[in-house]
């Protein structure tokens, strides 16, 4: 199974809310995707990154680094070639990520 296919169902798994799949490929060259979510809590956030954690490892990933923890408004997860970004809810609209990123091709999931 492809690495982006697993992360977003690991989000959905953990009823992950507004999956935004981003295609960076022609204008990053350390990541392919950028994958980013909401959750309405921290407690949900962290159940969502720790899923996203294991299913990787499960299906052969590795995770670089994990930005963030229970009481962070903002959870970054890179996974080389997939970066994610958990929100808690309201500071996704802080950080508006997507609109920074408006330029680059979403991509539909499931694929």
């Amino acid at each position: 199974m492809e690495l982006l296919e697993v992360v977003y169902n690991a989000i959905e798994d953990r009823l992950g809310e507004n999956i935004v799949v981003i295609n960076l490929e022609k204008v990053n060259p350390f990541n392919d995707y950028m994958v980013i979510c909401s959750a309405s809590n921290g407690r949900k956030a962290m159940a969502i990154v720790n899923n996203i954690k294991d299913e990787a490892f499960k299906h052969g990933y590795d995770v670089r680094t994990i930005e963030g923890d229970e009481q962070s408004d903002w959870i970054l997860i890179d996974l080389y070639s997939v970066i994610v970004h958990v929100f808690v809810d309201g500071q996704r609209d802080v950080y508006n990520l997507e609109n920074l990123w408006l330029d680059q091709p979403r991509v539909k999931m499931p694929l």
